[in-house]
């Protein structure tokens, strides 16, 4: 198992430190810079005041999108799944007609 350590990450002007283990530590960053951008968006726009509540948009903005997406990949994955059993059906039926699967 890694070994954790400290990082630090900026999230709307304030600073966090979190425990992280080493080979972790690029995708916490990188969410680190992921979330700050997308509070520093709520925040410009005006419309929500306070951290706690900007914080609270921004969780629910991305978790949201990640619904979403999450969504997507399961109706990509059932076409998939039904595209390839259709083309299955093709392969046996091809086979099945074919006279010279049959010579034994």
């Amino acid at each position: 198992m890694s070994q954790s350590n400290t990082v630090t990450v900026h999230i709307l002007d304030k600073e966090y430190c979190i425990a992280c283990p080493a080979d972790e530590r690029a995708n916490l960053e990188s969410a680190a810079r992921y979330l700050d951008g997308k509070m520093r968006e709520i925040r410009s726009s005006g419309k929500v005041i306070g951290a706690d509540r900007i914080a609270v948009m921004a969780a629910l903005n991305i978790t949201h999108d990640l619904l979403h997406k999450q969504e997507r990949l399961d109706q990509e994955a059932t076409s998939t799944r039904e595209h390839v059993r259709d083309l299955l059906m093709r392969v046996d039926h091809a086979l099945a007609a074919d006279p010279d699967s049959q010579e034994a």
